[in-house]
C-alpha cells in the first residue's frame, strides 16, 4: 500500500465521531475512559499518518472528526440532562475545548514521527 492508500485509510480511521464518544462516555458512564481511549486513538493515528504518509492526511481526518461529532452533538443537544452535564459550558463549547486540547499531544507525535523518519534515514 502506498502512500496515498495509508493516508486515505488513516482519514477513513479518523472519521470516527472520537470527541462525541469521549463526551457520550462521561455522561452516560461516569467515566474518563472514553477521553482517554480518544487521545490514545488520535495519537496514533497522527504518528502514523504522519510516519508513513503525509502530515495532510491526519489534519483532513480531524476535520473530518470534528464535522462528525458535532453533528452528533448537536443531535443529542436538545436533551436537557446532556446540556446541564457539562455546565458551566454547554456540551458544543465542551466539544470545543477538548478539541482544541487534543490537538496539542497529536502535534507533539507528529513532531516525534518527524524526527523518526529523519533518523532511520540516515
Amino acid at each position: 500500500m502506498g502512500k496515498r492508500g495509508i493516508g486515505l485509510l488513516i482519514v477513513l480511521l479518523y472519521s470516527f465521531p472520537f470527541a462525541y464518544f469521549a463526551l457520550y462516555q462521561d455522561f452516560a458512564n461516569r467515566t474518563l475512559l472514553g477521553y482517554f481511549i480518544m487521545i490514545a486513538a488520535t495519537l496514533l493515528l497522527s504518528f502514523l499518518g504522519a510516519r508513513y504518509s503525509r502530515p495532510i492526511f491526519p489534519v483532513i481526518g480531524n476535520v473530518l472528526s470534528a464535522i462528525t461529532s458535532y453533528y452528533f452533538i448537536n443531535a443529542v443537544s436538545g436533551n436537557e440532562r446532556w446540556d446541564s452535564y457539562f455546565k458551566p459550558l454547554s456540551s458544543c463549547q465542551y466539544f470545543i475545548l477538548i478539541s482544541v486540547l487534543n490537538i496539542i499531544p497529536q502535534l507533539l507525535a507528529m513532531r516525534w514521527a518527524d524526527r523518526y523518519r529523519k533518523m532511520s534515514k540516515n
